[in-house]
């Protein structure tokens, strides 16, 4: 694997869908170690070239009575360009900064790109006694399945980053042979396959201070105004004193989604199980110095079907891949991994 170093600028290269290939990627050496890039990639690096990408929203209505909200980028492509489906990570919306990236790459190549935001992540508090989770494939299968039928004639692609990606490998490898009749093609970006070993990552030392801080502040608030629209759902005073993801999973995520506890939750939930089962062309990109994501839970060669690809260059920080090459430097980019993940997607088409 590359590795930083001083006067050597970012790169990464757009691999072929061949069976050995891996992703080639060095961050710039002013940016060493996993939190310095996840944190800068999120906070200051570019997100994309010129005109910021726009957003037309639609409003869907669940089976359940409840809804989501999906973005559609707002670039003009021909009615037969392939569409890109983009589950987003924990928290996440189409303002995040992968998403604007995969915009922005979207834009650049002629192909539709939609964010379908889960339960109550797109601004507003969705209606029903359920939020989303990390396994939550049969809400992943609704979703493609709509995209499907309402343009047939578009090649279907998807793409998950951290949470999303580990429900999107969840549904591939759930659906089995069934998945290819949906889609050409999936991707996982920095996702926690092993969601126990992420979840204790998270909830240790540093993490513990800056990344679980950081969910716990918008996911307490969300999770006490579902309380208020639907009362005794949980423990509410319980819920206020969390302070690490496996408690508001053990009081929350876990009970309203059929689970019994964090850990039936976490065991149940990760895709790392299930990608033997899968059956479609599928990527899961993971950085090794990635702070949420063991390396050493990772999912090996011999762990996964013949369809998975494992990337799983040195660095890149989580869901960060920071750049500064092709562009003016500072402050960087980050639109290397779209652009990688992107392409090997629509190699599939």
């Amino acid at each position: 694997m590359a590795s930083a170093s001083a006067g050597k600028p970012a790169m990464m290269e757009p691999p072929q869908a061949t069976a050995n290939r891996t992703l080639d990627y060095r961050a710039p050496w002013w940016l060493p170690g996993g939190n310095l890039q996840t944190i800068w990639g999120a906070l200051a690096a570019r997100r994309h070239r010129g005109v910021a990408p726009g957003w037309r929203r639609e409003r869907w209505t669940t089976p359940d009575g409840d809804f989501i909200d999906v973005d559609h980028a707002a670039h003009a492509t021909a009615p037969d360009a392939p569409l890109v489906v983009l589950f987003h990570g924990l928290e996440g919306s189409s303002d995040s900064q992968y998403a604007v990236a995969f915009a922005d790459f979207a834009a650049e190549q002629g192909v539709a790109l939609a964010v379908p935001h889960f339960r109550g992540c797109s601004g507003e508090l969705n209606l029903a006694p359920r939020a989303y989770h990390s396994g939550d494939f049969e809400e992943v299968d609704w979703i493609l399945g709509r995209f499907a039928a309402r343009s047939p004639s578009r090649p279907l692609v998807a793409v998950g980053v951290s949470l999303g990606g580990n429900a999107l490998l969840r549904w591939a490898g759930e659906m089995g042979q069934a998945a290819a009749q949906t889609v050409r093609a999936v991707a996982a970006v920095c996702s926690p396959l092993d969601l126990a070993a992420g979840g204790h990552a998270i909830g240790q030392g540093f993490n513990r201070l800056v990344y679980t801080r950081m969910f716990l502040s918008s996911m307490v608030p969300k999770a006490l105004r579902k309380l208020e629209q639907h009362p005794g759902l949980f423990d509410g005073a319980a819920l206020k004193a969390a302070r690490d993801l496996y408690t508001f999973d053990n009081l929350f995520t876990a009970p309203l989604h059929g689970f019994r506890n964090t850990d039936d939750y976490w065991r149940r939930a990760s895709a790392k199980p299930v990608l033997p089962d899968v059956r479609v062309p599928a990527l899961a990109l993971n950085a090794l110095n990635d702070p949420f994501v063991p390396a050493a839970s990772l999912p090996r060669a011999h762990e996964v079907g013949q369809h998975v690809q494992l990337w799983q260059p040195a660095q890149g920080g989580h869901v960060g891949f920071p750049g500064a090459d092709g562009w003016p430097g500072f402050p960087g980019h980050v639109r290397h991994m779209p652009a990688a993940v992107g392409r090997w997607l629509l190699s599939h088409v």
